[in-house]
C-alpha cells in the first residue's frame, strides 16, 4: 500500500531535479548570451561578488539580463501550465490558450487598457483578464456547452475566435496614431526586452498563487480524465474544480500577456513533450510543466537575442516557429 506514494515521491524528486538542472543551465546561458558576450568567470563574479565586478558587466547582468531571464521563466511556466490545465479540463491534447483564443482575448483587453491610459497594474491587468474570460466563455458556448469532448467543434471554435481576435487587434492598432503604435506591435509578437526586476516581481506575485492552486488540484485533474461520471462517483465536485481552474488559469495567462505580449504554442509544446516523457500523471506534469516551460522560454529568448546579426527578434516568433509545426503534426496524428 505504501509503494505507490513512495514511487510517486521518488519520480517527483527525480523529475524535479532533472528539470531544475535544465532550468539552471538555461538561466546561466541566458545570463551569458548577448551582443556583448560574457565569460563564465566574469558572470560568476558579477553574481556572487557584485561589489568587485566590473561596473558595466554588473549593470548588464542585474539590470538587463537577469530581469529578462526571470520574466521569461515566469511567462514560460504560466503558459505551459495553462496549456496543461486546458488539455486536462477539456480532455483535448490540442487545447492551448493561444489556439483557443484566450491569449488573443487577453491581448485585446490589454490594448484597450493601454489606449485608455491605464496603469500596468491593476488597470491593464484587469482589462486583459476580462478579455480572456470573455473569449473563453465565447469559445465554450460556440463549441456546444457541455460537449467539450468534441475535439473538432472545440478547435474550430477556438480558431474562429482567435481569427476574430486578430482582426480586432489589427483594428485597434490601425486607429492608434501616436508613438505607442511601434511598442504595441512589438509587444504583440512577444517582447521581453523591457522587463525589469520590479515588473517580474509583480508578475510573479500574481502568478504564484495560481501555480500553487493548480498543483493542489493536480490529482483531481487525473480523476477528470477518467470521465465525468467516474469522477463524480469518487467524490469530485466537477463544477467547482472546473470553475476554479478555468478562472485561475485565465487570470494567470491574461496577466502574463498584459506584461509580455503573445507567445504562441508554448502551452502545446511543453505539456506534450513532458507527457510523452513522464506519463499522464498531473501530480508530476504540473511541476514539470512549470520548470520545463520556464527553461523552454529562456532558450527561446536566447535564440531571439542571438540569431539576428543586429538587434533582436520578438520571442513570440521563435515560439511560433517551433510550436506551429508541432501543432500540425499533432493535428494530423490525432484520431478522427
Amino acid at each position: 500500500m505504501k509503494s505507490e506514494p513512495t514511487s510517486l515521491v521518488t519520480r517527483l524528486l527525480v523529475t524535479g531535479a532533472c528539470l531544475s538542472v535544465l532550468l539552471l543551465l538555461a538561466m546561466l546561458a541566458g545570463l551569458a548570451a548577448g551582443s556583448s558576450g560574457m565569460k563564465l568567470a566574469a558572470l560568476w563574479q558579477a553574481i556572487t561578488a557584485p561589489e568587485s565586478a566590473d561596473t558595466m558587466l554588473k549593470a548588464i547582468i542585474w539590470k538587463i539580463r537577469l530581469p529578462r531571464v526571470f520574466m521569461a521563466i515566469i511567462a514560460g511556466a504560466t503558459l505551459s501550465l495553462g496549456g496543461l490545465v486546458f488539455q486536462a479540463l477539456l480532455r483535448n491534447p490540442l487545447a492551448e490558450p493561444y489556439i483557443l483564443g484566450v491569449s488573443g482575448g487577453s491581448a485585446i483587453g490589454a490594448i484597450i487598457g493601454i489606449l485608455l491610459g491605464f496603469a500596468r497594474f491593476p488597470g491593464i491587468t484587469l482589462t486583459a483578464f476580462a478579455g480572456s474570460t470573455g473569449t473563453l466563455l465565447l469559445v465554450l458556448a460556440i463549441a456546444g456547452g457541455r460537449s467539450l469532448v468534441d475535439r473538432d467543434s472545440l478547435l474550430l471554435s477556438g480558431v474562429m475566435i482567435n481569427a476574430f481576435c486578430s482582426a480586432v487587434i489589427m483594428f485597434l492598432v490601425s486607429i492608434t496614431q501616436d508613438d505607442r503604435l511601434h511598442s504595441i506591435m512589438f509587444w504583440l509578437m512577444g517582447d521581453l526586452s523591457l522587463a525589469g526586476l520590479k515588473e517580474a516581481g509583480v508578475l510573479a506575485g500574481m502568478v504564484l498563487p495560481c501555480l500553487m492552486l493548480t498543483f493542489l488540484f493536480s490529482n483531481r485533474m487525473n480523476l477528470l480524465l477518467l470521465g465525468r461520471e467516474t469522477a463524480q462517483t469518487m467524490g469530485v465536485n466537477i463544477r467547482l474544480i472546473v470553475i476554479v481552474l478555468l478562472v485561475s488559469t485565465s487570470f494567470m495567462v491574461s496577466v502574463t500577456v498584459s506584461y509580455c505580449g503573445l507567445f504562441g504554442f508554448v502551452g502545446l509544446v511543453i505539456p506534450h513533450m513532458l507527457r510523452l516523457a513522464i506519463g499522464p500523471d498531473h501530480r508530476l506534469l504540473v511541476p514539470a510543466s512549470i520548470l520545463g516551460g520556464g527553461a523552454f522560454m529562456v532558450v527561446c529568448d536566447i535564440l531571439a537575442r542571438t540569431l539576428p546579426d543586429q538587434g533582436e527578434m520578438p520571442v513570440g516568433v521563435i515560439t511560433a516557429l517551433i510550436g506551429a509545426p508541432l501543432f500540425i503534426y499533432l493535428l494530423r496524428r490525432s484520431p478522427q
